[in-house]
């Protein structure tokens, strides 16, 4: 991509007082904009790192044999009706909207319903039984207070997966397979060693269900981190229990958190309330046992965002910068320009996506323009930028130094993530 290309411009003003950081960088890196409290465009270098991300969900659903697909937004009062959840008493952050000609409809929250009542024409013996299906789309919640940029939204982006087993110990062997999944998508993703998997309640079904939690000033939960093993329990298992229920150690280390995931055992509940049912081996008629499994994308990159920043922007991990390589031309000239266009095309031949300035700027400006952006590796291309077949290149906050096209090539490699 040529930079001068861009229709987004980075912003050397901030936005508006009061806003969250991540908004705050990025913002002004051209990655978001801001229509409304908690709705947001991803613009094309936002929508790149978004694309990153469900890349490596979709690696990880794959592996767990789950199927994507993708239910409706509008959502039939009449199925929520049926559990319960359609009621403003029962679920207060429902959108919902008159349709012409009479009756309402809702934006989806979430589809536990709707999904079921599906698989009711697709499920009807043991024999098609277990299933697991997922959707990444875009969901709507009226949040009261929607002022932590991507961390609460009003209009969202989320991964969410639904399991439907024959009995609660096929059910438990799949939700533990999703909880190491979670971990290495947020692995993935960067957040190696940053996430708590945390317990919560689970409920009538289950004894926990589990949320991953990211400790950061700007989150918006509060958990209780075990000192000795790392699990963090919430607010309401703490009041229960004054020992760690993973390894029974009883020092706890209050944070702020970002909740970045989390699965649940939904037992029959749902399956029950909508017919959702299947004949066994020996023929008699048993429910379905459901789980279902969510992430955040769109907070997971606000939440990277928030962890991985310095006073001059945003610092990505490699997995999900929008591009491998920043190529700056700096110096001008004839020469110069010819260089740039030659490394610049040796690089793509390499399989790297690389974002070119070659714009009409001060050098100052081009790296400023840098810092915001994030991308984790730089090359340098001046009048002194070295011999054929050598580059310029630098990581962040550190110096720049010569190293041959070959040995770029396969560090720049090592952190990819294509979609």
């Amino acid at each position: 991509m040529k930079q001068s290309r861009l229709f987004e411009k980075t912003r050397r003003e901030a936005p508006a007082e009061g806003e969250a950081e991540n908004a705050r960088l990025l913002t002004r890196a051209g990655f978001i904009h801001k229509e409304l409290a908690g709705v947001y465009t991803f613009l094309p270098l936002g929508l790149k790192v978004l694309r990153k991300i469900e890349h490596i969900i979709r690696q990880e659903m794959g592996a767990l044999g789950a199927e994507e697909m993708r239910l409706t937004v509008l959502q039939d009062r009449g199925v929520w009706e049926k559990t319960g959840r359609w009621s403003d008493q029962a679920v207060d952050n429902w959108f919902k909207t008159k349709v012409r000609g009479g009756g309402e409809a809702g934006l989806g929250f979430t589809h536990e319903e709707p999904l079921t009542r599906l698989m009711t024409g697709h499920i009807r013996s043991w024999r098609d039984l277990p299933v697991f299906v997922y959707q990444i789309q875009t969901k709507f919640r009226n949040e009261e207070r929607a002022r932590s940029g991507l961390l609460r939204g009003r209009e969202f982006l989320m991964k969410d997966l639904y399991s439907f087993c024959r009995s609660r110990e096929e059910h438990e062997e799949f939700y533990g397979k999703v909880k190491q999944s979670y971990l290495r998508i947020f692995d993935k993703a960067g957040l190696s060693g940053k996430v708590a998997v945390t317990l919560a309640s689970g409920g009538s079904f289950s004894k926990h269900s589990h949320e991953f939690q990211v400790p950061a000033e700007a989150g918006e939960d509060t958990i209780h981190v075990c000192e000795k093993c790392g699990t963090g329990v919430n607010d309401e298992i703490k009041s229960e229990t004054a020992v760690c229920p993973e390894c029974g150690g009883g020092s706890f280390k209050k944070r702020k958190a970002i909740e970045v995931g989390n699965i649940f055992s939904l037992g029959t509940r749902f399956s029950e309330a909508l017919g959702l049912s299947f004949d066994d081996e020996s023929g008699r008629a048993k429910s379905a046992v459901m789980g279902s499994y969510g992430i955040g994308v769109s907070r997971l990159m606000g939440t990277v965002a928030e962890l991985f920043y310095d006073q001059k922007g945003v610092i990505w991990p490699p997995a999900l910068a929008p591009f491998d390589v920043h190529l700056l031309e700096v110096g001008g000239g004839a020469e110069t320009r010819r260089r740039a266009e030659e490394i610049y095309k040796e690089l793509l031949a390499h399989d790297l996506e690389v974002l070119h300035d070659d714009r009409e700027a001060r050098a100052g400006e081009k790296f400023a323009d840098a810092d915001l952006i994030g991308v984790p590796w730089r090359v340098i291309v001046g009048e002194k930028s070295g011999q054929e077949g050598e580059l310029e290149v630098e990581r962040r906050g550190e110096k720049s130094s010569m190293m041959p096209l070959s040995k770029f090539v396969r560090a720049a490699k090592s952190g990819q993530s294509h979609v």
